[in-house]
Formats: C-alpha cells, sequence, structure tokens
C-alpha cells in the first residue's frame, strides 16, 4: 500500500514543479507565485534569462517525478536512488524559489520518508 502511495506523491510532486516552469516563461499568470527575476528570497537578481533558466529546472524536476514514479512501478532496480537524487535537487530548487516554494520541501520530506518505508 505505501508503494502505491509514493507512486501518487510522487506524480503528485512532479506535477507540483511545473508552475516554477510555466510563470517564468510566462505561460500562466499567478497571484500566489508571481512573476520574479529573483532567486533566495529576493536576495539575487538573475535577470529574465536567468529565471527561465531555473524555469527550465523545475520542468526537468517535473519530469524526473513522474518519469521516477513510472520507473517505480516498473520496479526498475536503480529508482530508489534516483529518487533520492530527485529529492536532493528539488529542494535546491525549493531553496532557490523561497519562500514560495516552502511546500515543496514538506513534500521532499515526505518522499524521503515514504522511500525509507517501502524498503
Amino acid at each position: 500500500m505505501m508503494h502505491l502511495a509514493l507512486l501518487g506523491v510522487l506524480v503528485a510532486h512532479g506535477i507540483a514543479h511545473l508552475p516554477g516552469f510555466a510563470v517564468p516563461w510566462r505561460l500562466i499568470t499567478s497571484t500566489e507565485l508571481p512573476y520574479r527575476t529573483t532567486v533566495l528570497a529576493g536576495r539575487i537578481d538573475i535577470g529574465d534569462a536567468g529565471v527561465r533558466a531555473v524555469g527550465l529546472a523545475w520542468a526537468v524536476a517535473a519530469a524526473a517525478f513522474i518519469a521516477l514514479a513510472w520507473s517505480l512501478w516498473a520496479g526498475l532496480p536503480w529508482t530508489r536512488t534516483l529518487i533520492a537524487c530527485a529529492v536532493v535537487f528539488s529542494l535546491v530548487l525549493c531553496a532557490a524559489g523561497w519562500p514560495d516554494a516552502r511546500i515543496g520541501v514538506a513534500a521532499n520530506i515526505l518522499i524521503l520518508a515514504m522511500l525509507a518505508a517501502t524498503r
């Protein structure tokens, strides 16, 4: 049962990464996640090109979590290690997007806990 729950959380977390791509690329507008060219809680301005590059990283993370859910379902042996790597990558993105991405930190911790519980 925990295995199926982890699959669902991975897919949901992947989908949750998509606004991190869509907003910097101005594909959507959101009052909860406004367009900004700064990272690290507004400390560093990386400009339009920089924020688009970070947006691409969010898209990569989204694809990774969804693909890893599939590979977990398929029982591929290297999946658990790659999930841990994806969580670390996601945590870096959450730090860059702080405080807007603070809920992502909790989601990543949940994924690690679920990963440990499904051994």
